[in-house]
Formats: structure tokens, C-alpha cells, sequence
């Protein structure tokens, strides 16, 4: 039996060794449970005389923890803001093709796509990405990059007779109908609708061109001379503002912008989260008045489930006590994939949204517009005014300035500016109307649908291959 170390009184275990620092690493929640302890703890036991102020507190908590002192900020902050312990998140989202063009670029593809048909054409995809590639106010597009964003934008390819077709996927064109048939009803019944959404502006958002003279180069010349080389360039993106805001065509809603900063670099959308949108939403709806609507898209932050439903992943303990709770009869000797097909007969009752659930506690009901269809929210025409605005009047590109621009570039949008905005949107709403009836009738009844979306691995080879064989083709069309 090999020799214990001595515990008798006298003998010191010897602890002389470098302090052990957590390797970098994300922080998983049982580590950042610690960290909220040990701040606790040091808070609430240790003196006050020795850890007056936060800062000493914060540095304390790292030191016996062996991590940095803006990492424990970090986690309080988190904890803080969301009111739990949010799991880390274990790999960087690396930003697709998608994520550089944003959602106002895709509705203008779609709109390009759809005015073939409103004229009673068939596009080609040939003829759709050349007009693209000639709009100076869209982004150039190779062929192939042009095909996934159409997958991306949930199109579909089909055959008919000896042509190559895209068209809408059936879910979307439903949608999209159903969206248009409600919100003329809710017009026939004189409810009042407000539109929301938000937008982002960078601190170096100025305008893309301006006058100079390209005659004075050097800037010592100008200075001696009394002029200038033009206006200077912003050396970087800089931070970014998020704005969220909501409004009809009497105007924005007084008190009800939410403006913040973006702490991620990434896609904007990612800034945003449920539990705070909720949060904003909730403290909005009282401004709206009784048995309004609301036209919002279908974020997953607008798109929480109220209630989480039994999916795969759940115990079949689990999923019985919910059956149970419903008062859904099942056997125990049911397996767990025969109690998942009684889920899924029943779940469309208890698909509710945490969104829709605020506003019917104020009579107020949720329209969330089909994927890609931001030319059916008048905000969005308001929002290019509003960063116009700022674009026009950032000099500095100093972010404190840019944040009052975007105040006043939201208190110059007028009802009348609103007003026009509305209208536009109905006759985009009308030509959406009239789209389906079009494209019924250019397409023959000979058709085979072939789906090109992420869903269905199969569909998406065979759509490949049509797109590959139809490359070399002019007969290729898009819906």
C-alpha cells in the first residue's frame, strides 16, 4: 500500500504552484452558474469597507475563478438582460450568400420574377438576370448564384411540355393569398391597421455619391486656396443601430420606437431576440386601441411558440403527460412514434404564437405577411425616407450623431408621407391578386412539379440536374 500524506497537526500540505487559468473557451451554463454564485456570494458576505464598488467586486470573482474580468461583466449582463442562463452559443454562424443580400434585394427579385407574368410572359432565367444585372439599384449576380436564390426564395421548378419553369411554392402562393384576402376584410370592417418592422443603420451610412472637383487633389492645395477634396470617406462600417417601430397612416405611433445597439457583427436579425421583442410589444399594444391589426413578418422573434409541443426529442413519459393534459386518450402500450402521430393530428389546435397571445388580451389581431414580401409593408418604403434622411446628413459619421439623425429622420415622416406609402402598397397588393390568374394562365396542365427547397433531398437533385440541363437553354422559366 503506497505511503498517505500526513493530515497530523504541524505538517502543511504544500500548495506553491501557478494559479490554473481557464482555457479560452466558450463558457458552458453549469460555468457560468458558477460565476453567478461566486459574484453573489462575494456581494452579499464579504465587507463592504474592503469591496466598495462593483468593479472591485467583478475583480474578485475573476481572480478566484481564473478568468477575465470582462468575461464575468459579460455573464451578469446576460443573466441580467434574459433573466436565466443562456447557453453558450458552441459555433460562429458562418454568413451564406443569403446573408449579404438583404430582405429588400430578395423582394425585388421577386418582383422582377412576377412582372413577366403580370404582362403575360414567361420568363426566362436568362431574361429575369439580365434585367437584375442591368437595375442599377440591384447587386450584379452570376447564373449560378442567381439559381440558389431562388431556391433560397422558395421557388420551384416544373416542367412544361419541353420548357423549364420556376414558379412559387404552393405553401407561399397560399399564403400569400390568404394574407391578401384577410387584410381586405379587415379594410371592409374599417380596422384600424398598423404596419411594424425594423431596419439598421451603420454609422458610416452616408450617401453613395456626391459633387466634387476633381481638379483640387492635394489637400494642402485646397487648404491654401480655400477649398476642400470633397467630402471625406468613413474609414470602416462602425457600429450599428437597430430600430424597431410601428405605425398607419396617421403616422408613426408616439413613444414606440426601440432603438439599440447591435452588439454582433453579423447578420442584424441575429441581434434580435423573443423575450425582448416581446417585452417592446407588450408595452406598445395599449397605444394601438381595441380591435386593431397588426401586419407584421415571420421572424422567429415574432414567431415563439406560446406553447412548446412534443416533438421527437421528447421522453415518452413526457409526451403521454401531455396527451393526458389534453385530455387525449392513448394506451401505455403505445409506442412513442404512434403517441407523435396523435401529436400531430392535434397540434395545429395548440399552435400558438407567445405574440398573438399579447395582443388578444387587448383585442388586437396579428397579420404576419408571407416570407420575402416586404413590398407589402408600407414601413419599409418609410424606412428607406428615414435612412435617406441620415444618409444626407451624416458628416460625421460619429456614432452619437448618427443615433439623433435617425430620431429626426423618423419625427420628418409625416401622415401624408404614410398616407402615400398605404396606397402604394394596395396596388402592389392588387398586381399580387392578379399574379395567380396569370400564371394559370400560361401554364398548361401538363405540368411536373419539382420541389427545389431544402426540405427534400431528392427534389433538390432533380431540380439540379433540370437547372444544370436547362443552363445551355434560353426555354427556361421562372414564375
Amino acid at each position: 500500500m503506497e505511503p498517505q500524506p500526513s493530515t497530523s497537526k504541524g505538517t502543511a500540505i504544500d500548495f506553491d504552484f501557478p494559479k490554473i487559468k481557464r482555457p479560452k473557451s466558450y463558457f458552458s451554463v453549469a460555468e457560468k452558474s458558477m460565476v453567478i454564485n461566486a459574484y453573489k456570494y462575494i456581494k452579499e458576505t464579504w465587507s463592504s469597507n474592503m469591496y466598495p464598488y462593483k468593479k472591485d467586486m467583478v475583480k474578485k470573482t475573476a481572480d478566484m475563478l481564473g478568468i477575465s474580468v470582462p468575461s464575468v461583466y459579460r455573464i451578469i449582463k446576460d443573466y441580467r438582460e434574459n433573466n436565466q442562463i443562456t447557453p453558450p452559443i458552441t459555433e460562429k454562424k458562418r454568413p451564406t450568400f443569403s446573408d449579404k443580400i438583404d430582405d429588400f434585394t430578395k423582394s425585388a427579385i421577386r418582383r422582377k420574377v412576377h412582372s413577366f407574368y403580370i404582362k403575360g410572359e414567361l420568363p426566362t432565367l436568362k431574361k429575369v438576370l439580365n434585367e437584375i444585372n442591368e437595375d442599377d439599384t440591384l447587386p450584379n449576380f452570376k447564373r449560378t448564384t442567381f439559381y440558389k436564390i431562388l431556391k433560397h426564395l422558395k421557388f420551384k421548378y416544373f416542367k412544361r411540355q419541353r420548357n423549364n419553369a420556376i414558379i412559387d411554392r404552393d405553401d407561399i402562393k397560399l399564403w400569400r393569398r390568404n394574407y391578401l384576402y384577410k387584410i381586405k376584410d379587415f379594410r371592409k370592417e374599417n380596422r384600424r391597421i398598423f404596419y411594424m418592422d425594423k431596419t439598421w443603420v451603420t454609422s458610416s451610412h452616408t450617401v453613395n455619391k456626391s459633387w466634387m472637383d476633381p481638379t483640387v487633389k492635394p489637400k494642402r492645395q485646397a487648404f491654401l486656396n480655400g477649398l476642400s477634396t470633397g467630402a471625406k470617406n468613413p474609414t470602416s462600417k462602425g457600429r450599428r443601430l437597430i430600430v424597431v417601430h410601428i405605425g398607419n397612416e396617421d403616422g408613426f405611433v408616439e413613444g414606440a420606437s426601440w432603438i439599440f445597439e447591435s452588439k454582433g457583427s453579423g447578420d442584424y436579425h441575429e441581434s434580435m431576440n423573443a423575450v425582448n421583442f416581446e417585452k417592446w410589444f407588450e408595452q406598445v399594444l395599449p397605444k394601438l386601441g381595441d380591435n386593431a391589426v397588426v401586419v407584421m413578418n415571420d421572424a422567429p422573434y415574432h414567431s415563439r411558440q406560446h406553447e412548446k409541443l412534443p416533438n421527437s426529442n421528447w421522453l415518452k413519459a413526457n409526451i403521454q403527460e401531455w396527451l393526458k393534459n389534453k385530455n387525449i386518450s392513448f394506451t401505455d402500450n403505445e409506442t412513442k412514434l404512434e403517441l407523435l402521430r396523435k401529436v400531430n393530428e392535434v397540434k395545429i389546435l395548440y399552435k400558438n404564437y407567445a405574440v398573438d397571445e399579447l395582443a388578444k388580451q387587448h383585442g388586437i389581431e396579428i397579420l404576419r405577411l408571407p416570407p420575402y414580401h416586404c413590398e407589402l409593408n408600407p414601413i419599409e418604403l418609410i424606412w428607406a425616407d428615414v435612412k435617406g434622411y441620415v444618409a444626407k446628413n451624416n458628416t460625421t459619421f460619429k456614432f452619437e450623431r448618427v443615433k439623433e439623425l435617425l430620431n429626426e429622420g423618423i419625427k420628418q415622416i409625416t401622415p401624408e408621407k404614410w398616407r402615400k406609402c398605404v396606397e402604394h402598397v394596395k396596388k402592389e397588393e392588387e398586381k399580387y391578386s392578379q399574379l395567380d390568374h396569370n400564371i394559370v394562365d400560361n401554364v398548361t396542365d401538363k405540368t411536373l412539379i419539382i420541389n427545389v427547397t431544402d426540405s427534400n433531398s431528392e427534389s433538390t437533385n432533380s431540380a439540379n440536374s433540370e437547372s444544370t440541363d436547362s443552363a445551355n437553354s434560353d426555354s427556361e422559366y421562372i414564375f
